[in-house]
């Protein structure tokens, strides 16, 4: 589906010759030691939308994220500007490639560790992927800019435009065990994220590499699946074998969510226990 160029409110800069950089591996070597508009506490505020026309309804309630200031991400340390796109067609799933052993009370520390590797030590300007979503189902904010709006990531080298990434937390190997509340979480997440531009979470979209270091010619249009791995736009290992094979499910948890029918049955599907019990929002 194409969706129209949206103009900028005043203030705000659109997807514009952003360097279209993302991770080439791993995403991170480094290890751990809801409202619509600005987001409390950076310290650079974004301005809010400036027409509810600007998008179309979301088929899916918005999921609980977790702002950057409550992980308290140094908002000295990014580029002062968030870059647009036109609205958002697919979700590319990631990894962090950092231990799953963690307690999930302790993910704001990962957080800012994975916040300076990528600041300092990569020059992304800020964090690559759009959220990020723990073991214990719990989604935080990633780059900065607005939550509900389409911010340009720096997460699949070539298709950054007009995509969201979503990171797992943790390594996801063969043979690991995908936590059900992180499956279901990415899934939500996945489902409104989509569904604010009307896109179906079980369909195929076309998208157009950007940079020929991406598995496709700059240049060239490519067919994905709304919900895709990292690696089916770059040469990666990302989002390990173990989370890619469950992508079939949480695409079909994702359409089912937007209330929409799906081309696979549900008997991958895996619920999580809860999802309104208690999260873990604190801060160290």
């Amino acid at each position: 589906m194409a969706l129209p160029l949206l103009a900028a409110p005043a203030g705000v800069t659109k997807a514009r010759a952003v360097p279209d950089t993302a991770p080439e591996g791993a995403p991170s070597v480094w290890r751990p030691g809801t409202a619509a508009g600005p987001v409390a506490g950076i310290g650079r505020p974004f301005p809010a939308l400036g027409a509810a026309s600007m998008v179309p309804p979301s088929l899916v309630p918005r999921p609980a994220i977790v702002p950057r200031s409550q992980w308290r991400a140094d908002e000295t340390r990014r580029d002062s500007h968030a870059h647009y796109a036109a609205g958002v067609r697919a979700v590319f799933i990631h990894h962090t490639d950092t231990p799953n052993g963690y307690d999930c009370a302790d993910v704001p520390r990962t957080l800012r560790n994975l916040y300076t590797g990528q600041t300092r030590d990569r020059s992304w300007g800020d964090l690559g992927y759009n959220f990020l979503v723990d073991k214990c189902g719990t989604i935080y904010e990633g780059r900065a800019g607005g939550a509900d709006r389409p911010v340009v990531g720096s997460h699949t080298l070539g298709f950054n435009q007009g995509t969201t990434g979503i990171a797992a937390i943790g390594t996801f190997g063969p043979g690991t065990q995908v936590p059900a509340a992180m499956e279901h979480a990415i899934a939500a997440l996945a489902a409104w994220k989509l569904g604010l531009g009307g896109v179906d979470a079980a369909a195929k979209v076309r998208l157009t590499s950007t940079n020929g270091k991406s598995r496709y010619a700059k240049g060239t249009s490519a067919e994905f699946d709304a919900i895709s791995g990292h690696r089916d736009g770059f040469a990666t290992n990302c989002p390990g074998q173990a989370l890619l094979a469950r992508l079939p499910a949480i695409r079909t948890l994702a359409a089912s969510l937007q209330g929409r029918s799906s081309p696979l049955p549900p008997s991958g599907i895996r619920f999580a226990a809860s999802l309104s019990g208690p999260r873990h929002d604190g801060t160290r």
